[in-house]
Parts: structure tokens; sequence; C-alpha cells
């Protein structure tokens, strides 16, 4: 099985692992509706899907 050879100091290990953090996801408005919404990604409005600022989906009422 693999061993250290010697001890890896907090310093180095703490460096290696500041890459870890997540990223904010990137967020649009919409042009059509204002809604801010993540980006390549379907949203609801009022009960309507929209991608891309089109409408996908159109809800329906049931009577």
């Amino acid at each position: 099985m693999a061993h250290p050879k010697r001890k890896i100091s907090k310093t180095r290990r703490d460096k290696r692992r500041t890459h870890y953090k997540a990223s904010l996801p990137t967020l649009s408005t919409c042009a059509n509706t204002g809604t801010v919404h993540r980006r390549h990604r379907a949203y609801m409005v009022d009960g309507n899907l929209y991608y891309k600022g089109k409408l996908v989906v159109e809800a329906t009422t049931a009577e």
C-alpha cells in the first residue's frame, strides 16, 4: 500500500483544496416575462413553461 515519505504540511494541503469551492450558477433575465432564471434551463411563469424566452407548454385550466 502506498505510504507517504514525509508529512504534508497544512499550508500545502490547504493550497490544493482551494479549488474545490462551488461556483454560483449563471442567471439571466427573460426579455419577454422579466423573470430571473438559470441559463439553459426551462422555467415556469404562472404555470406556463418557457425556454429561451419562448412559450413551450401552456398551462391548462380544468373546468
